[in-house]
């Protein structure tokens, strides 16, 4: 698998946001995430965004870190905020989000940012398991959909190993 660093608003990360917007739409029936993005939220060293291609060339999985400090949406100073993970439905399981997430977690955490955070859903159990086996753990919710009662936020200390 061939994992490499695009902008956000490259025409494959384009590709792959449209499909996970639908599959929120699926899920939670309310058009996808709202939350605002913007391509210099990735840039580095302020943030990442990757994509995996197979072995034809094709996008199959996505994943993007972009710095976060305290805020009125409940933020703390030296969050990293995991965006758009996603892997298309044919290649799951194969272990590319575990793969993406450790990637942006040492991208995140040479970029000296201090705490890997990330909101999901209840309708989204494959996460929920993902990060809670990756060392994530329930936190103060923060973000757009903070007062959702459907929004699950998860966070992880990035020490040095």
């Amino acid at each position: 698998m061939d994992i490499r660093p695009v902008p956000f608003d490259h025409p494959d990360a384009l590709k792959l946001n449209d499909e996970v917007q639908a599959e929120y739409d699926v899920r939670y029936g309310d058009g996808g995430d709202a939350t605002h993005l913007s391509p210099s939220d990735f840039a580095p060293p302020h943030g990442l965004y990757l994509l995996a291609y197979d072995d034809k060339g094709v996008p199959v999985a996505s994943g993007g870190w972009r710095g976060q400090d305290a805020n009125d949406e409940g933020n703390l100073d030296g969050d990293a905020e995991l965006k758009r993970m996603f892997v298309i439905e044919q290649m799951r399981g194969r272990g590319l989000a575990r793969r993406i997430l450790a990637l942006l977690e040492e991208d995140a955490r040479a970029a000296g940012r201090v705490r890997m955070v990330l909101e999901t859903g209840t309708k989204q159990p494959e996460a929920v398991a993902l990060y809670a086996s990756s060392g994530y753990a329930p936190c103060e919710k923060f973000g757009y959909y903070r007062h959702h009662e459907e929004s699950l936020c998860y966070a992880k200390a990035l020490t040095r190993p």
